[in-house]
């Protein structure tokens, strides 16, 4: 069955079930991270809007390390996404089944370096935290960048504004009262699908908010391995498939 489920996910061949289904467990994986590294490092790392923010207060009030820490972050969102556009297209290019799992299995990789260096360093040295920080950052623009390219921007997993203004505009067309019009335009109507979607991708990233907060607060770094897991069981099998195949080849 894990097998069936991760060929579906993030393998080759697409369909918008499967786009839907993966944007799920990553909103709900993206939540966790966010809210659980919060409570490790201090900070948001998913939501660019609010860091750029902050770098302009921190202009204002003089607080430099602090400028440095969200600058290294958004740069490394930056990066993470650019990177998981390398690997895509390079997987792409050479038609491989892994096409959008090595971004995740990056993903799944540098999350246990986070748990790793977090349980030993804990929060000895702001510089730690600053790296820290920007390795999640990082692991946001890869995860972010994989699912905008797999469904053409239709889904967005790391953050929740576009999430809940497109709930917004599709509440509002469906209290729209379509009044008598002699002019022969369409009915307004909500899409039921797009409300449906988007109303189970807010519901995963909050439950990953509160499971990543509640796993973090009891568990410490460790919590990272759980969430690592889910990536790895939803990428690895497209990605063993690439390997069989080269392995064939060089023999």
């Amino acid at each position: 069955m894990l097998r069936r489920i991760s060929r579906k996910l993030t393998g080759r061949k697409r369909t918008v079930e499967a786009d839907r289904q993966l944007g799920y467990v990553l909103a709900f994986v993206a939540g966790a991270i966010n809210a659980g590294g919060f409570l490790a490092v201090k900070q948001y790392t998913s939501h660019m809007t609010g860091i750029v923010s902050s770098m302009a207060d921190d202009i204002a009030v003089g607080e430099i390390r602090f400028l440095i820490t969200g600058a290294g972050a958004v740069l490394s969102f930056l990066v993470g996404a650019a990177c998981s556009a390398i690997l895509i297209n390079f997987s792409r290019r050479r038609h491989m089944h892994s096409e959008y799992a090595l971004p995740l299995l990056l993903e799944a990789t540098l999350l246990l370096v986070f748990g790793v260096v977090g349980a030993r360093e804990g929060h000895h040295g702001d510089w730690v935290i600053t790296g820290l920080v920007m390795l999640l950052s990082f692991m946001m623009g890869l995860q972010n960048a994989v699912i905008t390219k797999l469904s053409n921007a239709v889904i967005r997993t790391t953050h929740v504004t576009g999430i809940i203004t497109d709930l917004g505009i599709q509440l509002g067309r469906m209290a729209y009262w379509n009044a008598p019009s002699r002019s022969g335009l369409p009915r307004v109507g909500a899409d039921l699908e797009r409300l449906r979607t988007l109303m189970i991708l807010f519901v995963s990233f909050f439950v990953g908010g509160v499971s990543g907060a509640l796993g973090f607060k009891f568990f410490g770094y460790i919590f990272s391995l759980p969430l690592a897991l889910v990536l790895i069981i939803v990428a690895a099998l497209p990605t063993w498939d690439d390997l069989v195949v080269y392995l064939r080849v060089r023999k």
